[in-house]
């Protein structure tokens, strides 16, 4: 039986297929190419399907010709910005794309499902580290697309008997350890590639938003999780559904924080290069501390980071990034 992998030419999506092939697992990705790679399948020697979840014609094949049981689902829009100045975009793909999913594996009797969530569905924190139980109180379109497809999910559970886990996660970050994928996105907008892009001279300099936050050192903290690890707690997610486990939602981070200045440090350390810094005013909405408690996760699902520390993080990112300047280009 194969595990459908939609969005799995993107950057956690291509690192979820490579781990699954990596665990003797079968697979089949879907993704309609807007900003997924299909260099990144082609490294994989994976097998794909180019279409939109949204249309049901191309679901309906991916179900036909292959043995699936299961999915797991990353493709969505996921620029916070963006779906601050186009909602509507963000709603009609997110929710509409995993909608029109969920009744393609209602029609074909597919019963398991893991879905890639996010920390934005909690908005603010009440308290660090964030933990499972806390409120979600989006503070923006996108954290509350992946909220609404949670509450989705939750419905199609009881009417349908589709099991499913939502997995929130925080700041993906690294690449494969082989270093023949990575993240290439267009545009860049997560913290550890724009310092690499400096590095590399593909920027001048990388912007620190705030030095005032009530820090250790003033910039804002973040907790950054590799991609393989995200990629491992997925198919732990998916063996406890397969082995009757309920529905469930969890957290996904290492349990420590970063401060942007500490990343740029490390960085600096790990490439060898000179990397020109320069602090600006604090961006609206920028919360000074998001750490996750993943100890749910841990304790459920076995789960535990291999990756862990910073410095193999980036590691993993340079060796990505110096061998591959423009990306899959």
């Amino acid at each position: 039986m194969a595990i459908l992998v939609c969005g799995g030419a993107g950057y956690i999506g291509s690192h979820m297929a490579a781990y699954l092939k990596e665990q003797g697992e079968e697979v089949v990705i879907l993704d309609n190419l807007q900003k997924g790679h299909k260099a990144a399948v082609e490294a994989l020697d994976g097998k794909l399907y180019i279409g939109d979840l949204r249309n049901r014609s191309i679901l309906d094949k991916v179900f036909t010709e292959n043995k699936i049981d299961s999915v797991i689902d990353f493709a969505a829009d996921s620029l916070v910005g963006e779906s601050m100045t186009d909602p509507l975009k963000y709603f009609e793909n997110n929710v509409g794309s995993t909608i029109s999913l969920l009744s393609a594996m209602k029609d074909h009797n597919v019963k398991y499902i893991v879905f890639s969530s996010t920390a934005a569905t909690y908005g603010e924190p009440e308290s660090i580290p964030i933990v499972e139980s806390d409120k979600t109180v989006p503070t923006n379109p996108y954290g509350e697309s992946k909220l609404s497809v949670e509450k989705v999910l939750k419905w199609c559970d009881t009417a349908y008997g589709i099991k499913y886990t939502a997995l929130r996660y925080f700041n993906a970050a690294g690449a494969h350890i082989s270093g023949k994928i990575g993240e290439d996105h267009n545009p860049e907008s997560h913290l550890i590639p724009i310092i690499l892009q400096v590095a590399l001279g593909k920027r001048e300099k990388i912007m620190i938003f705030g030095d005032d936050y009530n820090t250790e050192d003033g910039s804002c903290v973040r907790d950054y999780v590799h991609v393989t690890d995200l990629a491992s707690a997925h198919l732990f997610a998916l063996q406890r559904l397969k082995n009757g486990g309920e529905s469930a939602i969890y957290n996904l981070g290492n349990g420590k924080g970063f401060s942007v200045k500490e990343v740029v440090e490390v960085t600096r350390k790990v490439t060898g290069r000179e990397i020109k810094a320069e602090v600006a005013e604090r961006r609206a909405g920028d919360p000074a501390i998001l750490i996750a408690s993943s100890e749910r996760a841990k304790k459920e699902l076995g789960w535990k980071p291999q990756y862990d520390s910073l410095e193999t993080i980036i590691e993993t990112a340079w060796n990505w990034h110096k061998n591959h300047p423009d990306g899959y280009q």
